[in-house]
Parts: structure tokens; sequence; C-alpha cells
């Protein structure tokens, strides 16, 4: 699972593939909640606002 920012989501989807061969679900973090988890903020790759999860 990456939380990164738009400017990094493109580089998050590689190292899914890479990592488990298969291609990732990719959710907007502004058009979901969650009920039991709060995203981190920042992006896991810079100090930029995160915007996606790719799981």
């Amino acid at each position: 699972m990456y939380v990164v920012c738009k400017d990094h989501v493109e580089l998050a989807i590689d190292m899914f593939v890479d990592e488990f061969e298969e291609a990732p679900d990719i959710v907007d973090l502004d058009q979901t909640k969650f009920i039991e988890w709060d995203p981190p903020v920042t992006c896991q790759e810079c100090e930029q606002r995160a915007k996606f999860l790719i799981i």
C-alpha cells in the first residue's frame, strides 16, 4: 500500500507492480472516506499533501 501525491502516482504504481506483479487499485483520497482508518496526510515520497492510495 502506498499513499502518495499526484506527482508520485506513477512511481507508486511501478513499485506496486514490481512487488506484487499485478495492477493496483487507485483510490482518490478526496473522494473516499474510511470508517476506522485515517490515511496519512502527506505523501510518503515527499512533503506534499497525499491524494492517492495505491493498493
